[in-house]
């Protein structure tokens, strides 16, 4: 099964060459087919320079440009439309992220014919290293409210580090998400749609270089524009979008 990881990228000229060849051998090594999706979503410094250059180098490397609208939805959202896998997980580019956790979650949707496979940081067998003190607060509370509302035991619905099937993805449209709000959008809709999930821990490494681009003051709204969203179709859709087996 071909797996493909798309990646948003914006300005990380600072992790994207290390991240990407990281990336590379490990799936290399273990022999997996794939290809790797960078969506430059506008960078204003050599990240599409850097892409560019890691081309000739790195023969899965696909690359695209998000002409707009940006942010950091919009590019998830740009590789989810354009990736040819028949599994795609997605992947930070700033190292955070570890190769070797992807490979886990891939042979376990295959082992167990899975629809998607969750990352969690907070769970047994998983690892946090420098999370800032503040965030690592609010998204326990943020994903615990989730969880308590949606009445389902995950619990880090914020991990962007996740991997659905294909056909999951398609089940899923439309997006509604611009923004960081995307990483609970996927998961709250496949689990509430009927999509089968395992959860497996995954470590987690804040950034070396560049800055994050989560600004939590502007997303509390969006995410709950979200959760409430998703809470209106668990109950008042009829189960219009449930998976539709074939």
């Amino acid at each position: 099964m071909k797996l493909s990881v798309v990646i948003p990228a914006y300005n990380e000229e600072g992790s994207i060459q290390e991240t990407l060849t990281s990336l590379y051998a490990a799936l290399s090594a273990a022999e997996v087919d794939h290809e790797i999706v960078v969506v430059n979503d506008n960078s204003k410094d050599r990240t599409l320079e850097i892409l560019q250059e890691l081309q000739k180098e790195i023969p899965t490397l696909v690359c695209f440009t998000n002409p707009g609208p940006n942010g950091f939805g919009y590019a998830i959202r740009y590789g989810l439309d354009r990736f040819t896998g028949e599994c795609v997980g997605v992947m930070m580019s700033d190292l955070s992220d570890d190769p070797a956790d992807l490979i886990a979650f891939y042979r376990l949707m295959v082992r167990d014919n899975l629809d998607c496979v969750f990352g969690s940081r907070f769970m047994k067998g998983s690892a946090v290293y420098d999370y800032p003190k503040h965030k690592l607060v609010i998204n326990r509370i943020a994903n615990w409210l989730i969880k308590v509302l949606i009445g389902i035991k995950y619990n880090d619905f914020t991990n962007a580090f996740k991997m659905y099937r294909s056909h999951t993805i398609e089940g899923l449209k439309p997006f509604l998400s611009a923004h960081f709000n995307l990483t609970i959008e996927l998961p709250l809709k496949a689990i509430i749609r009927g999509y089968s999930f395992g959860i497996l821990p995954n470590s987690w490494r804040n950034r070396k270089a560049g800055e994050s681009n989560l600004k939590i003051k502007e997303m509390g709204s969006r995410y709950l524009f979200i959760l409430l969203y998703v809470l209106i179709e668990k109950y008042l859709s009829r189960n219009d979008y449930k998976k539709r087996i074939i």
